[in-house]
C-alpha cells in the first residue's frame, strides 16, 4: 500500500536525520572555497560509498566544455577538478529524477568577524552555523539521505535517479555543465538551494566582468606628474551605476516588475598599487551585474562594453591609456520556471501532504545551476531547500528543522515520482 510505503519512508527520514546533521558538519569543516574543494568532495564520496550509492567522478575538461554556449570562461585551471555523480538504474523504464547540489562555498574572510570560526560548525537555538551550512551543504546532505531513506526503510528505487554533487556553482556553473555533457540528465531536477521550502519560480541572468586600468607611477613628492590607476577605476563606477539604473528603469518586465530594483550591480573586488608612497600603475575592478530573463548574455556584455566606451570618451584621465574589459566567470542567462510541469505539481502535493499548507512561491534575483538544466535540454525543475540566514555573509546558518522538512519532502517525492518496490 502506498500509505504504508510513505509512512515507512518518513519514519526512516526521522531516524536518519541526526546523520544528515553530522554529514553537514563534516562538509562545513572542509571550507571548500574555490580551488580547495577536494576535502568536501572526499567527504561526500566516502558517505555515498558508505550508503551503498554507486559514485563516479565526472571530470571538468575545458576542451570538452568550451564549445557549449553554457560554458563560462574562467581565469583559473579546472582541468583537475571533478564532480560526483551517483546514478541508479540508468536505462531502466520510468520517469527519471535528478538531485543536484553544489559543494563549493564563498570566502568567509575575515574570520575574526564571526562568532566562531566559520569552518568549525556549531549549533544554537535550532540553527547550525558555519560557512556552507546553508548555502548549500545541508541541502546536499538532505538530498543524498532522502535517497538513502528509501533504501533504509526496506524499499528499492527501480527507475532512473541521479545524484549530482558539483563544484563551481558560485562562479561559473561549469560543474553542472560537465555532468550534463556526460549524459547525466533526467525528466525533472530538484536543487535544495537555501531559499526555503517553496517553489522557486524564476531567476535572472548574471554577468561577471573585470576592468583593468593602468596609470603612470611616480614618487608621491609630485603626484600630479603621474596618473593614479585606482582613482581612474573609481571614476568608472558612476557610469556602471547608470547601466544598473537603466536596467531597472527600462527592462523591469513581468514578473520582475514586482521588484523595485531586481537587477543589482555589485563592485565585488578592487585591487591595485604596490606601495603607499608610489602612485599606483595598475588596478583591477571585478563586478557582477544582474539582467532580466529574455536578455542574452551577448546583449548584456555589449551593454557593459558600450557603457565603458562612453565613460572613457568623457573622461580625460583615460586619454593616454584606455582600460581593458574582460568577461570571465558567470555569463548566465535568466529563465522562468514552467509551473505546469508534472514535477512541480507533484512537489506541491508533497509539500501539502507534509505541512497541510499551500506551497509558497519565490522569484529570485540571483542565479543557480537550475539554468544549466533548462538551457541544455529544457529539463523541468525547481529549487526547494531549507531556510538559511546570512548566506555569503557573517555567521551563515541554516534552520535544522527546515533541513528535516527538505529531507522528508524529497523522500516523499521519490516515493511518488519514482518506481519504488518493497525489497
Amino acid at each position: 500500500m502506498q500509505e504504508d510505503l510513505e509512512k515507512d519512508i518518513l519514519n526512516s527520514c526521522d531516524q536518519l536525520f541526526p546523520s544528515v546533521v553530522d554529514f553537514t558538519k563534516e562538509m562545513v569543516k572542509q571550507y571548500s572555497v574555490l580551488g580547495q574543494e577536494n576535502g568536501t568532495l572526499e567527504v561526500v564520496e566516502r558517505v555515498m560509498d558508505d550508503l551503498n550509492l554507486p559514485v563516479s567522478r565526472v571530470p571538468m575538461k575545458r576542451d570538452d566544455m568550451v564549445s557549449s554556449p553554457l560554458y563560462a570562461p574562467v581565469e583559473w585551471d579546472h582541468e583537475d577538478k571533478y564532480n560526483l555523480v551517483s546514478c541508479l538504474n540508468q536505462g531502466e523504464q520510468g520517469k527519471s529524477l535528478v538531485f543536484n547540489g553544489h559543494l563549493d562555498v564563498v570566502s568567509a574572510t575575515p574570520f575574526d568577524m564571526w562568532t566562531k570560526a566559520p569552518n568549525d560548525p556549531w549549533e544554537k537555538d535550532g540553527w547550525l552555523y558555519g560557512r556552507g551550512a546553508g548555502d548549500m551543504q545541508s541541502g546536499v546532505a538532505a538530498m543524498i539521505y532522502a535517497v538513502h531513506a528509501v533504501q533504509h526503510a526496506g524499499y528499492k528505487i527501480s527507475s532512473p535517479l541521479t545524484i549530482q554533487a558539483v563544484v563551481e556553482e558560485e562562479c561559473s556553473g561549469n560543474g553542472a555543465l560537465a555532468c550534463l555533457q556526460h549524459g547525466y540528465d533526467g525528466d525533472f531536477v530538484l536543487i535544495p538551494e537555501p531559499f526555503g521550502p517553496q517553489l522557486y519560480t524564476g531567476q535572472l541572468g548574471v554577468l561577471w566582468f573585470k576592468i583593468i586600468a593602468r596609470g603612470v607611477p611616480v614618487h608621491v613628492l609630485d603626484t600630479s606628474s603621474g596618473a593614479n590607476a585606482i582613482e581612474k577605476l573609481q571614476m568608472l563606477i558612476p557610469f556602471l551605476k547608470e547601466l544598473e539604473d537603466d536596467l531597472n528603469t527600462h527592462h523591469r518586465v513581468p514578473p520582475y516588475d514586482q521588484f523595485d530594483h531586481p537587477f543589482n550591480l555589485n563592485i565585488g573586488r578592487i585591487s591595485g598599487g604596490n606601495w603607499p608612497s608610489s602612485v599606483p600603475a595598475h588596478a583591477e575592478l571585478e563586478a557582477r551585474i544582474g539582467f532580466p530573463p529574455g536578455m542574452s548574455a551577448n546583449d548584456i556584455m555589449q551593454k557593459v562594453s558600450d557603457k565603458l566606451e562612453g565613460a572613457v570618451s568623457r573622461l580625460p584621465a583615460f586619454g593616454a591609456e584606455r582600460p581593458v574589459l574582460r568577461f570571465h566567470g558567470f555569463r548566465s542567462e535568466g529563465h522562468l520556471i514552467d509551473l505546469k510541469h508534472p514535477g512541480i505539481e507533484m512537489l506541491s502535493r508533497c509539500h501539502m501532504s507534509l505541512t497541510q499548507k499551500e506551497i509558497g512561491h519565490y522569484l529570485s534575483t540571483c542565479t543557480t545551476d537550475l539554468r544549466a538544466f533548462h538551457f541544455y535540454n529544457r529539463t523541468g525543475g525547481t529549487c526547494y531547500g531549507p531556510v538559511a540566514k546570512n548566506i555569503h555573509g557573517i555567521d551563515e546558518c541554516v534552520n535544522l528543522e527546515s533541513v528535516r522538512q527538505v529531507l522528508r519532502t524529497y523522500a516523499l517525492f521519490i516515493s511518488r515520482w519514482c518506481k519504488v518496490e518493497k525489497i
